[in-house]
């Protein structure tokens, strides 16, 4: 993947917009969802769904410490991209007969916890962090999980979806790992100190003790719909042979930071996933009440084509 034109990209992004509104949602082929799949797949819809919001929230972030206004605005496509991949999911649970009316997906107590700590505290992060991060979540999203459901998933609809899906996904990497690179550039020193402050980062330390029980329950629940654990590792490889093919990407401390962690987490043997997991079981006893109401945006979800 070589170095993008930031502004060429941009052209690209506008001139390649969709709606809901463009696709038939009556077409047949629901009805290829066998009896068996259902609650797997609406276990699994409803969590990939909160995950676009996830990076739809990066994205606004990062929108507010672009140092340019072309990655500034390509930021801000890519937050309104996110939410459409949200919706067109929500679309095809209600055409899959998994909502009901104006119902939203419940999202677990992980990614409930995510939400909230993005909410509160990610525009507080740096640029660096949310960079480094958001491509991990997109490359796993893109490499693992879009092309496992391709494969369990025989309805046309689903492929003709998420094809517009992935195309979207697809610019976003390209940016993504563009803006590690250039976050890599600068005297090696003065990035390893920048990012060994940051993760003293009483906030950061919030938003790992969320992040990190979210990956390993998202691991165990998409290994137990039939992911096979190899489709895992090639994310992580992509992650680390992209973002590591410059000079400047290796010298991103938390390119480095977040290729180990990824190298972690999906290895069920390595003992980081002791804690973690104790940590998981404890989400398990958090009452609904606690987190406080949901975030405004969630009010801009809907499976409505005219989206």
């Amino acid at each position: 993947m070589a170095n993008i034109d930031l502004d060429t990209m941009l052209d690209k992004v506008r001139n390649t917009q969709w709606a809901l509104a463009d696709i038939d949602w009556d077409k047949p082929g629901a009805e290829r969802i066998t009896a068996e799949q259902w609650p797997k797949l609406k276990a699994f819809m409803s969590d990939l769904m909160w995950i676009e919001h996830v990076g739809a929230r990066g994205f606004a972030a990062m929108a507010r410490k672009a140092e340019s206004d072309t990655l500034r605005e390509l930021y801000t496509w890519f937050h309104a991209e996110e939410q459409r991949h949200a919706n067109a999911e929500m679309a095809l649970m209600r055409r899959w007969g998994m909502l009901e009316g104006d119902e939203l997906p419940e999202p677990n107590i992980n990614l409930r916890l995510t939400i909230e700590w993005l909410d509160r505290y990610s525009d507080d992060m740096p640029l660096e962090v949310l960079g480094s991060v958001i491509p991990m979540l997109e490359i796993a999203l893109d490499g693992a999980l879009l092309k496992f459901l391709l494969e369990e998933v025989d309805d046309p609809l689903c492929h003709e979806v998420f094809e517009k899906i992935n195309a979207d996904e697809a610019r976003h990497l390209g940016v993504d790992f563009h803006v590690m690179e250039l976050l890599g550039r600068g005297k090696l020193h003065q990035l390893a100190v920048k990012a060994i402050g940051t993760v003293g980062n009483p906030k950061l330390i919030l938003g790992v003790l969320a992040y990190a029980p979210l990956l390993n329950r998202m691991r165990d629940n998409i290994v137990a719909m039939g992911l096979k654990e190899e489709r895992l590792y090639e994310a992580m490889n992509k992650y680390e042979r992209i973002g590591g093919r410059t000079k400047e990407g290796r010298r991103n401390p938390w390119f480095q930071i977040i290729s180990q962690h990824g190298k972690m987490v999906v290895n069920r043997n390595h003992p980081y996933h002791k804690p973690v997991d104790a940590l998981v079981s404890l989400s398990n006893y958090i009452p609904a009440k606690a987190l406080g109401p949901v975030p405004t945006w969630v009010e801009k979800l809907t499976w409505r084509p005219t989206a």
